[in-house]
């Protein structure tokens, strides 16, 4: 049976995915009656769906490291993660009975690799501490009495709160939920908020006819790929991605997605260099490159030389002009520093998260709007990104955390039976 709330006051939450079940929990376990709205028919399906390909929690990577992560917002996610760390977020989810695991890559799986156990386990005990689930509601705003505005398949309900939080997501995978539409509601009260943009995403290039019919779907494996910083820097990671009809796409190119995304402007696309060869020195390579090869093709014998075949070496084709190929310093170059030139990020609703949303300078520490007091606002939605392998999740869930513990402190400074009206 459901345990009862203690305080008669209720805090609404808008959003079901990690940050808005976190802020149940924390608010439900407080004695706080907490009915948590969604758009879509069930609850998680973004976070089922990113399981899918196994459910990645967080990494075990030294927190200096973990933090690197989150770039120009590390300080404001750092401030979340102190009161809720990766290894918090281990010890949560090990009290929900699932155990987890920490890969070669350092990443954190749960033992089965999946989301729905986890997730089953995590909405049985919101049920049974009282948490209050409403599907199918499509947050409107407010009424002229400060209530909630809700449309439902039966009608618009308004729905009156002591305090609310806000974990609506950002603007990929709309059909999952996360689609922007509570950017206008916030914006005509005020909030200052970023555009928002694709993050972990990938790019459009401007492939020949010739190698996108042979080479689309195609993996690059065991590559490194770097991108300059306008600090000068040189960013680089190691892994694989995918050419694709489009362009370019995977892990690899995520990771540097943010980067590549804000040197393309409208008249000047981004470069990507890429090693195809990353565990060859550029002298090894060199010597390799003028050995004789006799009447062999060019590609016989970067095949035989290089074992440089199949997609890599059409890329190579497709980036190297005609004299540079046939100049053994400068293929040399070219192989571990081939340029890629991406034209557009790819559509926001295809990426696997997204960049921009409420500003941290537009609320408080403990994440409360500073133009709408009583509302909180929690994961996803606020400015701030991540590559993938746990970061997004950790974050989003010390977010919920932090949000519920601000809507708590802000409930206990109010008279009860008083209703938030922004």
């Amino acid at each position: 049976m459901p345990h009862p709330a203690t305080d008669s006051r209720r805090i609404a939450i808008v959003g079901g995915g990690p940050a808005g079940l976190m802020a149940a929990e924390v608010l439900a376990l407080a004695g706080v009656q907490v009915d948590l709205y969604d758009a879509m028919p069930s609850v998680g399906r973004k976070f089922l769906l990113a399981g899918k390909g196994g459910m990645n929690i967080t990494h075990s990577e030294n927190i200096d490291g973990f933090l690197s992560r989150y770039g120009a917002r590390r300080n404001e996610i750092a401030a979340l993660l102190k009161a809720f760390t990766p290894d918090d977020l281990r010890a949560w989810i090990h009290g929900l009975g699932i155990d987890t695991f920490v890969g070669s890559s350092g990443r954190v799986f749960p033992a089965d690799m999946k989301a729905a156990p986890l997730l089953r386990a995590w909405l049985h005990r919101l049920r049974e501490a009282g948490v209050r689930f409403h599907m199918r509601h499509r947050w409107q705003g407010w009424d002229a009495d400060g209530r909630l505005r809700f449309a439902t398949p039966e009608g618009e309900v308004a729905v009156p709160s002591s305090a609310l939080i806000l974990a609506l997501g950002g603007g990929s995978w709309a059909r999952l939920g996360s689609d922007g539409a509570w950017m206008p509601l916030l914006q005509e009260r005020g909030v200052a908020l970023a555009p928002l943009r694709p993050s972990n995403c990938g790019f459009d290039v401007d492939w020949s006819e010739h190698f996108r019919s042979r080479a689309a779907g195609e993996p690059l494996k065991t590559v490194a790929a770097s991108v300059t910083l306008s600090d000068g820097s040189i960013l680089r990671r190691q892994g694989e991605c995918v050419i694709t009809d489009a362009g370019i796409e995977g892990g690899l190119i995520y990771a540097l997605s943010a980067p590549l995304r804000d040197a393309i402007t409208p008249s000047a696309p981004a470069t990507l260099h890429l090693d195809l060869l990353p565990d060859w020195t550029a002298a090894r390579l060199l010597s390799e490159l003028q050995h004789p090869r006799g009447a062999r093709s060019m590609s016989s014998h970067l095949q035989s030389r290089l074992r440089l075949k199949g997609v890599k070496a059409a890329l190579l084709r497709e980036c190297t002009g005609t004299e540079d190929f046939h100049d053994m310093h400068k293929l040399a170059q070219a192989i571990k520093h081939l340029p890629v030139s991406l034209r557009a990020a790819r559509p926001i609703d295809e990426a696997i998260s997204s960049a921009g949303g409420v500003l941290f300078e537009a609320m408080q520490n403990d994440l409360m709007l500073r133009r709408l007091p009583g509302v909180f606002c929690a994961g996803e939605m606020l400015d701030w990104e991540a590559p993938t392998g746990g970061y997004l999740l950790t974050a989003c869930f010390a977010s919920g955390r932090t949000a519920a513990q601000g809507a708590l402190r802000w409930l206990g400074e109010r008279p009860a039976g008083k209703e938030n009206t922004p």
